[in-house]
């Protein structure tokens, strides 16, 4: 039982107190835990904010992967001739794709190019690049990769293999 609550300090064996210190903590014990504290702390902030910059990747990742695919659909619903014309009408076969205006504030943080080229008569490669700025300042990009064939990629493969 502990001393201060027995009724009786005769029968027990804890030291009288009257007048006397009562052991605590040293000072140097408790620059000990301070600093150990601090390097806790610190070291928790630090992994919290990679944390973070990982989400803000992993959500923008999945926001330029969505701007992509919409624009992979709307170029496979396109024919031959249109095709040609979005190839001709862009610098190296190079264009800018217009995003979308419900993204909102995303359409200004992420920019979208098409870039189109020849692979054979009948086949071109349509590659998607989307880039954006992270909230740590760097630069990220993603690229998707398509072949498009004039009869359909299925057709090409069938008639000239």
């Amino acid at each position: 039982m502990a001393c201060h609550l027995m009724r009786n300090p005769a029968l027990s064996n804890c030291p009288p107190t009257g007048g006397r210190r009562v052991a605590a903590f040293t000072l140097l014990e408790v620059m000990v835990a301070t600093t150990v504290l601090v390097f806790a702390i610190t070291s928790s902030i630090t992994v919290m904010q990679s944390g973070f910059q990982a989400l803000d990747t992993a959500r923008n990742l999945t926001t330029a992967g969505q701007i992509m695919q919409n624009e992979m659909e709307s170029l496979r619903l396109k024919n031959w001739t249109q095709i040609q014309a979005v190839q001709d009408a862009g610098n190296a076969g190079t264009t800018t794709v217009a995003l979308d205006p419900s993204l909102g504030a995303a359409a200004a943080r992420f920019t979208c190019t098409c870039t189109i080229s020849d692979l054979k008569t009948d086949m071109k490669q349509i590659t998607l690049t989307t880039k954006w700025n992270g909230t740590d300042g760097r630069l990220h990009t993603v690229s998707y990769l398509t072949r498009y064939g004039k009869n359909g990629l299925n057709d090409y493969y069938y008639t000239v293999h």
